[in-house]
């Protein structure tokens, strides 16, 4: 500091304790990110009228360059890293029927957590009434098409349920991991798996050991892209707010606070279950999980951060390899209790708006749809609203009423998406505290 005027000199030594003060807490990066984000999005955005649309576009679009690195980065190690991950989980554990244990244990909370969490879902729109504070008038003769796509059909028929359950196989795995179809290579990753422990150790070995490097590599290049996130963080929710803007959202405060209350509720359960079956104090767990859990809000995706959980559940909650590895990459492709939860909310919503009465058989319906469509859901940004115009269906809502959710989708999304993060992280707790306690005996 030498040289520098005395006015200076106060502000060089914060500038200097700040950077002390966040070097290594990437958490705090991030939300300093998001901060920051939040506020150029409004500078940028159609409130202030301080930039033109168009070069608004052309901003938003190099300060997003960050954020789309960071999930090409990501999306293009998911794959290698998830097979090498279920592979050595399932082929590292010795008994097979713990593994067995593992994937029963596993579904059924995950079944549980989701069905618990559509009906909370619905609960809370029925007692909130978000409906009642929207006009819809002007959608209902809109010519908006539904926003499903030509192959959702919502649940397959008696006659073409064998026909679906046969197409989970898939006939060739390199074309499911080119297209980024997660269940099929889990499943392809789960064969594998079990082949290697039928056959004697001295002939896996080689193959064992090829996947553990290729775990390894595909670690390294996650954590070079974790140091673009803070950026990426930045990018992408200023482009998010800039777009927006703060008037769309204020016809829609109702609803939106309702699902983010069910999230709050969802995530409050979770925790609970955690203190329950984690050895150590709920802080600790808190902090540990964080980071994470922003960076779910921010990518909108529980795959993109899959390589993150891995590192969370295994280095800093001390979960067990052969359970981190299998319940982590199942938990992010079927466990979406935010998503279920958001589908009973998002539902009964519409049926306040367009004034449809919904009958016991309908809410026992949309439970069932929304956990069977969460398990099905791709873990990618914006799935949500595609399943749910599936569950709209069926129970006779217009499908035009998804354009009125549209514009708020986004946020809730990436709400929901830190749920989903959270609830495979609680699975893999529980788990482990349940074969710890031998409450199902091996």
């Amino acid at each position: 500091m030498r040289g520098l005027p005395l006015f200076f000199q106060p502000l060089v030594e914060l500038t200097a304790q700040f950077d002390r003060f966040i070097t290594g807490r990437l958490w705090l990066k991030v939300l300093i990110a998001l901060f920051l984000g939040v506020l150029c999005g409004i500078v940028l955005g159609p409130d202030l009228h301080w930039v033109s649309s168009d070069n608004v576009k052309i901003i938003t679009a190099w300060l997003a360059l960050p954020g789309q690195l960071f999930l090409a980065i990501i999306q293009m190690i998911v794959v290698p890293l998830v097979l090498a991950s279920v592979v050595r989980g399932l082929a590292a554990n010795n008994n097979p029927e713990a593994l067995k244990q593992n994937g029963i244990i596993a579904l059924v909370f995950i079944f549980i957590s989701t069905a618990i969490a559509a009906s909370v879902g619905i609960v809370l729109a029925l007692y909130i009434q978000p409906g009642n504070y929207i006009d819809a008038s002007a959608l209902i003769n809109t010519d908006i098409a539904p926003l499903t796509s030509a192959g959702v059909s919502g649940f397959p028929g008696l006659s073409e349920l064998p026909d679906k359950v046969s197409s989970l196989i898939p006939k060739n795995p390199l074309a499911s991991m080119a297209s980024g179809e997660m269940l099929q290579v889990i499943l392809f990753a789960a064969v594998l798996g079990a082949a290697l422990l039928s056959i004697p150790a001295t002939q896996s070995k080689p193959l064992f050991d090829l996947l553990g490097a290729l775990q390894e590599v595909s670690l390294r290049i996650v954590s070079w892209a974790m140091l673009l996130a803070p950026l990426a963080v930045f990018g992408l929710i200023t482009r998010l707010v800039a777009n927006l803007g703060i008037d769309v959202l204020a016809g829609m405060v109702i609803y939106v606070a309702t699902v983010i209350s069910g999230i709050f509720l969802i995530a409050l359960l979770y925790l609970l279950v955690a203190k329950l079956t984690w050895q150590g104090r709920i802080s600790i767990f808190i902090t540990h999980v964080r980071e994470l859990l922003l960076l779910a809000f921010s990518t909108s995706s529980s795959a993109a951060v899959m390589p993150l959980t891995l590192d969370v559940t295994e280095n800093k909650l001390g979960i067990k390899a052969d359970v981190a590895r299998f319940l982590v990459p199942l938990g992010a492709t079927i466990n979406m209790t935010g998503t279920a939860m958001y589908q009973g909310i998002a539902t009964v919503f519409l049926a306040q708006v367009f004034n449809v009465d919904l009958s016991l058989t309908n809410y026992l319906f949309i439970v069932t749809m929304s956990v069977a469509a969460s398990i099905g859901s791709p873990a990618t940004p914006g799935a949500g609203i595609i399943i749910l115009s599936m569950v709209l269906e069926g129970v006779g809502i217009p499908a035009s009423g998804v354009a009125l959710i549209l514009g708020v989708d986004r946020i809730l999304d990436m709400c929901r998406t830190s749920v989903n993060v959270l609830g495979d992280v609680v699975t893999c707790t529980t788990v482990q505290f349940i074969k710890e306690r031998n409450v199902i005996k091996t």
